[in-house]
């Protein structure tokens, strides 16, 4: 058998109010939202840190390239080793992981150490997300269920919305170690609500690698995989170091960033809200369409984002753009695996994950042999190619022959 079967517990909904059901989804997200935030910080910061550690810009952005690789890992090692424990107790867990990562980066020496705390955060990502992305049908009444996944999936667009312009805030006031101690504090304080809010959550299928092996060949699971791949190489592999961007092409200073990394952000959200009303139907054109929008952004900016107005707008089309992505990959994963959440879940994030350490290694040995322009272009150009399988050129087995 590929799967254990596990007789689950009441569902929660049927002996809790309606108050503690939305809080316990609202407790999901702020951990989502701690972890993603967590994760792209150094975006943000990634001059500041490097220079209190006298190391290149390519090099800092290991920070980027270490939680993706460890959480690619993680997400299948970690739910198949968990498959019986409790998924509260998985999150509490995780969480408890998150707020001591922080506390490493915060009082780290030596990059290394910084380093070490960029692993904890990529084991956290791994246990967390793949768990929380599939949890919300468990949380709230079945009428409710794609709503609350709205709720928790916001907490992506929302960390960049919020969590890194407001990190790099306090990076540039405080420096950037009180970035990470305030979200110390915060996960902290998620995991305090997590232990309240959350109702026992007993595995009902424990997963094992047989189960994901079968989850590979889905129907479209190729395809979701190759355009994950391009469409997060393309992102990652620039918006990593476009702060380095903005220093050195755009010519402006932290205060600035700090308010167009908080445009982008918003743009994100958009982006969001707009892809989840097309995802549904058209998983792939909403895709396509996404990353056409982070092509054309990211290919101007070498020639555009010279000035200050010019860059905010095609950050504002590339936000649009990038926060239609989550959304619709999540559809496109689940719809190729619609047997098991937890099964499309871990697929999902180990493909992301691997995908932004690539992505952010990459970029960063670009950017330290030419210069950040460059890294744009070639972004660029590696968006485009998720248009030749959104169209249907490369078609590895289609899961929507409409999308």
């Amino acid at each position: 058998m590929s799967t254990v079967q596990v007789t689950p517990e009441p569902h929660a909904t049927t002996i809790r109010s309606p108050l503690l059901r939305w809080l316990a989804v609202v407790a999901v997200m702020l951990g989502i939202f701690s972890i993603v935030t967590t994760e792209i910080l150094p975006i943000g910061l990634l001059t500041s840190i490097g220079a209190d550690f006298t190391i290149s810009d390519g090099m800092a952005g290991l920070m980027m390239t270490m939680p993706g690789l460890l959480a690619a890992v993680a997400a299948p090692l970690i739910t198949v080793a968990a498959a019986r424990i409790d998924r509260k107790l998985l999150l509490c867990a995780c969480t408890l992981v998150l707020v001591l990562a922080n506390a490493v980066a915060a009082i780290a020496p030596d990059f290394w150490l910084v380093l070490v705390s960029r692993v904890l955060i990529g084991i956290t990502i791994g246990g967390y997300w793949s768990i929380a992305a599939g949890l919300a049908g468990r949380l709230v009444p079945p009428e409710s269920a794609a709503r609350a996944t709205a709720v928790i999936f916001s907490s992506v667009p929302l960390g960049s919305v919020l969590g890194v312009p407001a990190g790099t805030l306090v990076g540039s006031l405080a420096g950037w170690r009180a970035a990470f101690v305030v979200l110390g504090i915060l996960s902290a304080g998620v995991l305090s609500l997590l232990l309240i809010a959350l109702p026992p959550l007993p595995a009902v299928q424990a997963v094992q690698l047989s189960t994901l092996r079968a989850g590979l060949h889905g129907r479209g699971i190729r395809s979701a995989l190759l355009a994950t791949f391009f469409v997060v190489l393309a992102q990652f592999g620039t918006y990593t170091y476009v702060t380095p961007f903005l220093e050195q092409v755009t010519g402006v200073g932290a205060a600035t960033i700090t308010m167009l990394l908080l445009i982008y952000g918003v743009a994100g959200i958009l982006g969001n809200f707009l892809g989840g009303a097309l995802v549904a139907r058209r998983p792939r054109t909403t895709l396509g369409g996404a990353a056409a929008l982070m092509a054309c952004a990211t290919l101007a900016l070498p020639l555009l984002g010279r000035w200050e107005a010019g860059a905010a707008l095609l950050l504002i089309v590339w936000g649009v753009g990038y926060g239609a992505v989550p959304v619709a990959l999540q559809a496109w994963f689940a719809a190729a695996v619609p047997s098991t959440a937890e099964v499309s879940s871990v697929l999902f994030t180990a493909s992301f994950q691997a995908t932004f350490s690539l992505g952010a290694l990459v970029g960063g040995v670009i950017v330290d042999r030419t210069e950040p322009s460059m890294v744009m272009l070639l972004g660029g150009a590696t968006a485009l190619l998720v248009l030749v399988i959104t169209s249907g050129v490369i078609d590895t087995g289609r899961t929507h022959r409409a999308g």
